[in-house]
């Protein structure tokens, strides 16, 4: 992708490492790219705020596509995570100690999985104190993180799968599929009360927004790195071939890794691939792709 490409509207997606706050990500995409293509000044922003403890999909819009960010977040989400059972904190994850324990010997996998179907369909969620929310324009966590507290209204949300994948007590793995606006925090608290305990979000992954898979993402790094290539075969573009020379046939494997058949008498040459990796070309002889 040129200039031209990130201006007038890519959708990047991105794999967010735990620690960073969505808009971090933001900034560090942003600024690369200006830098890159030589831009004062380029719009980017995206699609869902993910928390700092939570890691998986980011959706970044540049450019015109900007537009388009209430479309994408208004999308379903699908994540997997953990919540520990017996113990809340005051922001319902680890960002806090935890400040009460309870019983959880009564709990058994029958339990549990009842317990699940009370959050199916559409329910009343009361989003944590330790939120972005704003409230006489305020962030909540700003009065939460100065001890202060505040009556939260609950809001609907929907939740179409809530399913455990594996449970180790007090440890119980998880997978939800929910609308907008939904706060998986809020959901261990509300699901550590459903068992007569207590429970608080101990990880947390977004896998999908909407047709959209992290599978399909990049890591910062890697986005960096390719946005690098790509600009390096943009700038230097491979020369046209002789009319003498024979025609490049390349066929490539389904995960771009490699080359399984080459017919050409051209030089080695490089070329980004679409997962960000360096491909290189070489003559017949060889038949090797390098994939950083």
């Amino acid at each position: 992708m040129n200039k031209e490409d990130y201006l007038n509207g890519q959708v990047l997606l991105i794999d967010k490492p735990l620690e960073w706050t969505s808009f971090q990500a933001v900034n560090k995409i942003r600024w690369h790219i200006k830098q890159k293509f030589g831009l004062k000044k380029i719009k980017v922003g995206h699609a869902g705020t993910l928390d700092p403890l939570a890691s998986g999909l980011l959706i970044i819009c540049t450019g015109k596509e900007t537009k388009n960010i209430a479309t994408y977040q208004g999308q379903i989400k699908e994540y997997t995570g953990t919540f520990t059972i017996g113990a809340t904190t005051p922001s319902y994850d680890l960002e806090t100690a935890i400040n009460e324990r309870f019983s959880i010997n009564h709990i058994t996998g029958e339990v549990l999985t009842k317990a699940t179907q009370k959050f199916i369909g559409e329910i009343d969620q009361k989003p944590p104190i330790f939120s972005a929310i704003k409230k006489d324009g305020k962030r909540l966590y700003e009065l939460a993180r100065k001890g202060e507290t505040t009556e939260i209204a609950s809001r609907k949300v929907s939740i179409s799968k809530f399913e455990l994948t594996k449970t180790t007590l007090p440890e119980v793995d998880f997978k939800v599929v929910c609308s907008k606006g939904t706060y998986i925090r809020s959901l261990a608290y509300d699901f550590g009360l459903s068992v007569n305990s207590g429970a608080h979000l101990s990880s947390l992954r977004r896998t999908k927004i909407g047709e959209f898979s992290v599978d399909n993402s990049l890591s910062i790094e890697k986005f960096i790195k390719k946005l690098e290539l790509t600009f390096a075969y943009c700038e230097n573009p491979p020369k046209k071939a002789s009319p003498t020379l024979n025609p490049v046939n390349i066929t490539l494997s389904p995960d771009l890794k490699f080359v399984s058949s080459l017919s050409t008498t051209l030089p080695a040459k490089s070329m980004p691939g679409t997962n960000g990796e360096l491909l290189t070309i070489l003559p017949p002889s060889l038949s090797i792709i390098e994939s950083l």
